[in-house]
């Protein structure tokens, strides 16, 4: 047994796994993370750094497949990347080269943020000789697929050193799952602060979008799937145009996937096919949060949405359901207004209320950008999860 501490110098080496091909929001979690470390090492006399080095799989047998947007977007920002070809994506003869990539980089600690990754590390046996941190992002469905990755999880999570998910109901479900309660920390997302546009933008916007003056824009942004609840939107939109006809609303629906078929075919049947607007994908969405009057995040089930984070950096009063790690990010009538999942109405009055009540708009947005200007900066995230990493390192060096 040894108390000497393993870190090399002040500087610690991580290898993160990241199953992504295009900058997805675990992509962008890890590339911001790289960033705000950076950005704390030039900028602060931190006593301990970070160096980064990434891993990804290639649906490939070859290593010289032509290059993803994550992989581009990792080398655009200078960062170290090991390809790793796959046939399929649980292909298990992937391990001798993991095994390479690990041992050529030898890192201070692995990270893993999928399942497959969390799965191979344990098959590798590598999480013997090198601290592991799995990052567990949660399930927002339950159909057979991620019935089965949640056995997959059971099996391998409990061998982490440590588990970081982004909210204590995951944590809860860890604990649940055989997960150790000390190896598990809860670390919500995080957002970095853009400049403001020119306003112009956001007027143009309205205009293309048939949004005149005073006339009243609900957005809401995330993947079209029953979990994300939209059809409650729908339905609560409805009692809003309803109930207050002055307002003119206009709900814009950002994203796309299996339920814009259903919700389009639900607002035709309310009579609402020219107050709905469809986006499809949109790459850059802050124009249209400059643009909204107010943001609804109607889910039945979240972790840490980047949505939530995303309207609070652009001052967009919020409306949300109080489901999963939301009301540990906001907070009833002080930074945002929160309703019940599947309760329609209450989210139809909530929306009234921001739209008519004139204090309460701009005091949701204040109190709100507040928060996550201080609670939820990358240089919060990456502070946190250096030390978190750190500490890992040692506790397991002492037991060794």
């Amino acid at each position: 047994m040894t108390s000497e501490k393993p870190i090399r110098g002040n500087k610690l080496k991580i290898l993160a796994f990241v199953e992504a091909t295009t900058v997805n929001a675990v992509a962008k979690n890890m590339l911001e993370f790289h960033r705000a470390a950076s950005e704390l090492t030039k900028n602060q006399a931190e006593t301990l750094t970070a160096e980064i080095v990434l891993a990804t799989f290639v649906r490939s047998s070859s290593k010289d497949a032509p290059p993803s947007e994550f992989v581009n977007a990792a080398r655009d920002l200078g960062l170290d990347i090991s390809i790793i070809p796959e046939r399929f994506r649980f292909d298990t003869r992937v391990l001798p080269t993991l095994r390479e990539v690990v041992l050529g980089q030898s890192p201070d600690i692995v990270i893993t943020h999928q399942v497959k990754s969390h799965l191979l590390m344990k098959l590798s046996g590598l999480a013997k000789q090198y601290p592991w941190v799995a990052f567990h992002h949660g399930y927002t469905t339950t159909d057979t697929k991620m019935r089965a990755y949640n056995l997959l999880n059971r099996w391998s999570l409990p061998a982490a050193d440590g588990v970081v998910t982004v909210c204590e109901a995951f944590a809860r479900d860890l604990s649940d799952a055989g997960v150790s309660p000390g190896r598990i920390h809860v670390q919500h997302n995080s957002i970095r602060l853009e400049p403001k546009r020119n306003p112009e933008e956001a007027r143009t916007l309205r205009q293309q979008l048939g949004i005149a003056g005073e006339d009243k824009l609900v957005l809401t942004v995330g993947r079209l799937s029953r979990e994300k609840a939209q059809i409650d939107l729908v339905v609560a939109f409805n009692q809003l145009a309803n109930n207050h006809p002055e307002m003119k609303p206009k709900l814009v629906i950002v994203g796309d996937g299996p339920e814009r078929g259903p919700l389009a075919a639900a607002a035709a049947s309310l009579g609402l096919s020219e107050q709905v607007v469809f986006t499809g994908e949109v790459r850059d969405v802050q124009t249209y949060y400059d643009a909204a009057d107010v943001f609804v995040l109607p889910s039945h089930s979240e972790g840490s949405p980047y949505v939530l984070l995303e309207a609070m950096a652009w001052k967009v009063p919020i409306v949300a359901t109080t489901v999963g790690g939301v009301p540990e990010m906001v907070t009833d009538e002080v930074t945002a207004l929160l309703v019940p999942s599947r309760d329609s109405t209450a989210m139809a009055v909530a929306m009234a209320r921001v739209l008519t009540e004139q204090p309460l708009a701009p005091l949701l947005t204040a109190n709100a950008y507040t928060a996550v200007s201080t609670l939820y900066s990358p240089e919060t995230q990456a502070r946190a999860l250096v030390e978190l990493y750190s500490s890992i390192v040692r506790d397991k060096a002492r037991v060794k």
